[in-house]
């Protein structure tokens, strides 16, 4: 009968521990609802935190164009390459004049570079990673195939909500195009989660360290997940955009996402998508700022 009694009391504490934590979430998950509740904007939202303990999400398994998110899947798979022997990171690439993208094409890389010129494999990737090179990025897809060698990549490693079908390049070709280099805001995070955690060693040692370095260097969308953060706070992050539709005045994507790093040594994990919003460009990055602020804030609270 105690023996019972004690199953009993455990079952009932756990059961009540897990109402309350989920209690907790909602009232992060009621102040990211008004953050977007006036927003002419679908937003993808997706939290991990307190070691996977406490996660939210909002259109959390709808599809979103990533645009430049998907160079840090691109800086993966290739890295995982490098694993293997079959390439290097101080393998130097020589890329000629016809091979840099167009000027209006974001590539940092070109404009450094107007003739072109060889560049070791490390710095195709810090490049594309942290300066979302367009030029690099489509430089590394071809060292190790296609769009569709990447995709291969992050689902054989147990992402399967994404799809990768253009370059740079052929994405930015048409408008539609974008639509076709997809993921969920559930699956980004799934990513972030697995490959950081590198529990099945995805990434050797060397390749883990320089990875997350480079995301941590990343000097786009400084207004975004970072835009409200203390200004010491370390996140490593990538981020995407889509431009604005002169036609319809629609802007697909405005995205971020990344592991933001707390001041008692702790994470958590958020990916946010803004799509299909007639916001301007300001209101877009605010809204993601908004949403890591107050996740911050809650994480802070609640894991002193």
């Amino acid at each position: 009968m105690n023996r019972l009694f004690q199953l009993t009391s455990v079952l009932l504490l756990l059961v009540t521990s897990c109402v309350a934590q989920s209690g907790k979430t909602n009232l992060l998950r009621n102040k990211i609802e008004q953050i977007v509740s006036d927003k002419n904007a679908i937003v993808g939202v997706s939290i991990i935190g307190n070691n996977g303990n406490d996660t939210l999400s909002l259109h959390g398994d709808r599809r979103f164009p990533m645009q430049s998110v998907f160079k840090f899947h691109i800086a993966l798979a290739v890295l995982s390459e490098i694993d293997k022997g079959n390439l290097s990171l101080d393998q130097k690439i020589k890329i000629d004049k016809d091979e840099l993208l167009p000027e209006d094409f974001w590539s940092p890389l070109r404009d450094e570079n107007p003739n072109g010129g060889s560049f070791t494999i490390e710095k195709l990737i810090q490049y594309s990673v942290s300066h979302s090179d367009n030029t690099a990025c489509d430089v590394l897809i071809r060292l190790i195939g296609t769009p569709k060698t990447v995709e291969g990549y992050i689902k054989k490693s147990g992402i399967l909500d994404i799809q990768i079908t253009f370059n740079e390049e052929d994405m930015q070709a048409k408008w539609e195009n974008m639509f076709q280099n997809w993921t969920t805001p559930k699956a980004a995070s799934e990513t972030l989660e697995l490959f950081y955690g590198n529990k099945s060693n995805l990434l050797s040692k060397n390749s883990y360290d320089f990875f997350w370095k480079t995301n941590k260097e990343t000097t786009t969308g400084n207004n975004r997940i970072k835009g409200q953060l203390p200004a010491e706070t370390i996140v490593a992050h990538k981020t995407g955009w889509s431009g604005t539709n002169k036609e319809t005045g629609i802007t697909a994507a405005v995205n971020n996402i990344g592991i933001v790093f707390l001041p008692n040594g702790q994470h958590f994990i958020i990916s946010v998508f803004v799509s299909e919003s007639k916001e301007n460009f300001d209101t877009n990055e605010k809204i993601i700022a908004d949403i890591a602020k107050v996740t911050y804030d809650f994480f802070t609270a609640t894991t002193k």
